[in-house]
């Protein structure tokens, strides 16, 4: 159900007078003007002794077709301070039925209503209603309340005493407004004859609205529920100003009657008028305040006394307010008592459902028991979150920012944790284990889908984030909540101790039989890039130490934890893919051959350093290896393990500035497993790392090997690449030599295919190159040395003889 755009309610004491129809031209009411009822008016007049008036009939709707309302066979005027008599009127000329008493009798309809009945005040006397109603469109009062709406203060209206012609005057202007305000004069085919006119509403509309498509509509269902609660609203004042002859009176007695009851605000109320303060603003004002309160009242049921009570006590409160729900004004107060129930009716979440307008209004409580029968609502609140994280940790790997220190991986798991998206998350979540379900569901299904690599971050923020809440009802029942509480606290150290290496192991070990898909959910947080990165930089530095004790990798259980842990992670696409639940099996060749031709590695560039620090004199003709073992070539290409500890290991020594174990290590980088070399991932370590090793961009042969033997040979195939290298020119570009600069431009140039993110960095790169040559001044402009000017001795003239 699409909602409507309606405007503000009348406000307390407010009177809402809707225009005049523009059928009638002399702008009265009933009994006034001529037309076609003149003559029935007249009558009417001369027959007020009996007290009687005929019935103005009204058709019930039907089943096959929109009802119809007949036109009124008799319309007589009744007499001052009275509405009269509304007797039945029988069909082919049947006797009337008279009603005795000074006020007369109500309608058939009246009396045969069972419905909420209202109060349509009239000039001196008051009639009920049934609000099911259908409204009569007589007496020259259009249902036109949006647009052509006039307020009048009760001061302006009660107080005086107008003549017939200023009153036709008066509803003249009112029709006049009407007109102007509803967008223009109506045409022929719109206008109606002096004097009312039946018109004919659809099953779903109220009578006296006017036809469909006028938006009379929309502003009658707007306050439909004041109806209800036995509140009297426009549709009672536009019947109460039909039906009456002295509408002044009307006015003053409905002000009387529907303002705040308070005596002393009669004689209050005229000094607002010679202050020029609208009683719309006073009104608005107190109204604003009553509803602040009320919405205090409601938040300290909420809190007080025992849950049954409070609970019944704001489910009753619901059930009288939650027809205004539609309502701009009372709006806050129905959301607010669903806000605090815990179970709010299933007809009345339907109702909130099937309007968009009441749905977007609803607190995220009310929502949250709305998803819980109801997946697909639920993913489309999520999935414009997740998207937003995704871009957001992409943006970061491509930070135009070169540092060791400030990197992807730099900040902590407690301030991820308080990103956007996991906040907004976790309300949305809340303490509902269904919903948590539903996000992991949507993770996984993404992750399988995608194989992007951080809705594993977001499958690990999340639970931590709460745990941070302390949500105990989803903490508890999630069999990854103690594994990913001890994994999160080795990534923010960074390492892995070898306490919580055991209690890790501790984790996996304890997985029972017939509950292997719990290692579903571990992989998949072993995954997150965060994890891997500490397990690889734990596996590095385990090696290193490895080196120093003279120790085997396959002798050591830490080392070897720590890679059961890296190839659970890695292996968590394909183990959610085929649903074999299995911890992946260790390569044998890994720990035998790999990890020991990595420790050689250590021991050359351990020689080779101190080596150098030898005396001149004691120093021997030691060159550092240029070459790789093929072998070690081969594990990059062939092992997933093999080539994520090979490039935490390149990393490593960049790291240390150690130039020629880099310059060694870039030719088996170019053919990687799964390309893992030109992941954002390690190109953004990468960068970042290569910052430390500025002053040898100034070298030809350290920028051939860097650029032309490895990042430029994937920069072509893939977009990414060129992304990262064009970052490292933009802070590096004053570094490299000029020739190789210029080379390096003209082999990054965009092409037609090239994304926009390329071209803008493109054009900043050439922008700095430009202020790069405006800085260095040409030879031919440079200043000449000025000539040397040497001030002359004073020589003594010789003398004359």
């Amino acid at each position: 159900m699409s909602a409507m755009h309606l405007g503000p309610p009348p406000a307390p004491n407010q009177l809402w007078v809707e225009p005049q129809h523009p059928g009638n031209q002399n702008g009265g009411t009933a009994g006034r003007g001529t037309g076609p009822w003149a003559d029935q008016r007249a009558r009417g007049q001369q027959s007020q002794s009996s007290g009687a008036w005929p019935e103005v009939r009204h058709e019930e709707p039907c089943s096959q077709g929109p009802a119809r309302r007949r036109r009124p066979a008799r319309r007589e005027e009744a007499g001052p301070g009275r509405l009269g008599g509304a007797a039945a009127a029988q069909e082919g000329g049947a006797a009337q039925e008279g009603a005795a008493g000074p006020v007369g009798g109500a309608s058939r309809a009246t009396r045969a209503s069972s419905g909420p009945r209202l109060r349509a005040v009239s000039a001196g006397r008051g009639t009920r209603r049934s609000s099911r109603e259908p409204l009569r469109d007589v007496g020259g009062v259009s249902g036109e309340p949006v647009g052509g709406r006039t307020w009048l203060r009760g001061a302006e209206v009660g107080g005086c005493r107008a003549s017939g012609a200023a009153l036709r005057a008066d509803l003249a202007e009112l029709e006049g407004a009407g007109e102007r305000s509803a967008g223009g004069p109506r045409g022929p085919g719109e206008r109606t004859a002096a004097g009312p006119v039946a018109s004919a509403a659809a099953p779903g509309e109220r009578g006296g609205d006017g036809a469909p498509g006028r938006v009379g509509t929309g502003a009658s269902a707007l306050f439909a529920g004041l109806q209800d609660l036995g509140v009297a609203n426009g549709e009672d004042l536009k019947e109460t100003l039909t039906n009456c002859t002295e509408p002044l009176k009307a006015i003053e007695q409905f002000q009387t009657e529907n303002g705040v009851l308070l005596p002393s605000l009669q004689s209050a109320l005229p000094f607002l008028d010679l202050h020029g303060t609208p009683r719309l603003e006073f009104h608005q004002s107190v109204f604003d305040e009553l509803r602040d309160k009320l919405l205090e009242r409601v938040s300290a049921i909420a809190s007080e006394g025992k849950a049954e009570e409070r609970y019944k006590k704001l489910e009753d409160l619901l059930e009288k307010s939650f027809s205004l729900v539609k309502m701009p004004s009372l709006q806050p107060v129905v959301m607010c008592v669903m806000k605090h129930l815990p179970k709010v009716p299933e007809k009345k979440l339907k109702l909130v459902m099937a309007d968009k307008e009441l749905y977007r209004a609803c607190a995220v409580e009310v929502k949250r028991q709305i998803w819980q029968d109801n997946q697909a609502l639920f993913g489309d609140e999520v999935s414009p979150l997740l998207k937003q994280y995704i871009v957001e940790k992409e943006s970061a790997l491509f930070s135009t920012e070169l540092s060791v220190l400030h990197n992807f991986f730099s900040p902590s798991p407690k301030t991820r944790r308080q990103g956007e998206v996991v906040r907004r998350l976790t309300r949305m979540v809340g303490r509902s284990v269904k919903l948590y379900d539903m996000v992991l569901q949507f993770l996984r299904t993404l992750f399988l889908r995608t194989r992007n690599v951080h809705y594993c971050t977001l499958r690990a923020e999340l639970l931590m984030a709460l745990h941070d809440l302390d949500v105990g009802d989803i903490c508890s029942v999630d069999p990854c909540h103690k594994f990913t509480w001890c994994l999160d606290a080795c990534i923010r150290e960074r390492f892995v101790d070898s306490k919580r290496a055991r209690e890790l192991q501790g984790f996996l070990d304890g997985v029972k039989k017939g509950q292997e898909q719990v290692l579903g959910d571990l992989s998949m947080i072993l995954c997150d890039p965060f994890a891997i990165n500490t397990l690889s930089l734990s596996t590095v530095k385990h090696l290193q130490e490895l080196v120093g004790q003279e120790v085997l990798p396959r002798d050591s259980p830490d080392l070897l934890l720590l890679l059961r842990l890296l190839a659970l992670g890695q292996g968590a696409w394909d183990m959610i893919d085929s649903q074999v639940f299995k911890e992946p099996k260790m390569e044998v060749e890994l720990v035998t051959r790999f990890l020991p031709m990595l420790m050689s590695f250590v021991v050359d560039d351990h020689t080779f350093n101190v080596d150098q620090k030898l005396p001149a004199e004691e120093k021997a003709p030691v060159t550092y290896p240029n070459t790789l073992p093929e072998s070690f070539t081969k594990f990059l290409q062939e092992q997933r393990m093999a080539c994520e500890v090979g490039l935490y290991y390149v990393l490593h020594v960049t790291k240390q500035r150690n130039r020629n174990a880099l310059l060694r290590l870039l030719p088996g980088l170019v053919e990687t497993f799964g390309d893992l070399a030109f992941g954002d991932i390690f190109l953004h370590l990468l960068t970042g790392s290569l910052a430390l090793l500025a002053d040898e961009f100034a070298l030809e042969d350290f920028c051939s090997s860097l650029f032309d033997g490895f990042l430029l040979t994937a920069s072509p195939r893939k977009e990414s690449v060129q992304r990262h290298v064009l970052r490292l020119l933009l802070h590096l570009h004053h570094r490299v030599a000029p020739s190789k600069l210029e080379a390096l431009q003209k082999a990054l140039e965009p092409t037609g295919q090239s994304g926009e993110a390329v071209k803008e960095l493109y054009s900043q790169l050439g922008e700095k190159l430009e202020q790069l040559d405006h800085r260095k001044p040409s030879p031919a402009q440079a200043p000449e040395t000025p000539a040397l000017e040497l001030p002359l001795p004073a020589v003594p003239a010789p003398a004359v003889p």
